[in-house]
């Protein structure tokens, strides 16, 4: 009789994957990244259970924007005291933090809970091409599309 696979810590095997967003677009980048770190990718994906890959994005400052999207998407953070609400346009984030911009933007295609916290973990943005996971022998990963 057949059972049906459910992925645990004891049986999940993951990868480190690396991915240059040079000349990419944001949305379609992040989709894909969201899903590996997700483990959609892999037969043994179980949706209650964190089975995805470590994914290494270099370049994260060389990313594209469509549209006026530069100057009219907001980014904000809020200090929690009365009138602390900051606001940066997306043009300013790639200039001051440009990894927290492809950071974000996988952060919102993420489960929301501890899960979604614990698949975060599992991303390593850098903004130029140079990263410090050399040691864990990254594989490049192509994109679809």
């Amino acid at each position: 009789m057949r059972t049906t696979f459910m992925a645990n810590e004891g049986n999940i095997e993951r990868k480190w994957l690396l991915i240059d967003a040079e000349g990419k677009r944001l949305g379609r980048l992040s989709t894909e990244v969201a899903s590996i770190l997700r483990g959609k990718h892999k037969p043994t994906y179980t949706p209650h259970a964190d089975t995805g890959d470590h994914v290494i994005i270099i370049n994260a400052e060389k990313i594209e924007l469509t549209g006026n999207k530069l100057n009219d998407k907001q980014y904000y953070r809020h200090s929690g005291y009365p009138g602390g609400l900051k606001a940066r346009n997306a043009a300013e984030m790639l200039e001051k933090l440009p990894e927290r911009v492809t950071e974000e933007a996988v952060r919102g295609m993420l489960p929301k809970g501890a899960l979604g916290r614990k698949m975060f973990k599992k991303l390593h943005v850098y903004a130029g091409p140079d990263h410090n996971n050399a040691a864990q022998k990254p594989e490049v990963y192509e994109l679809r599309g």
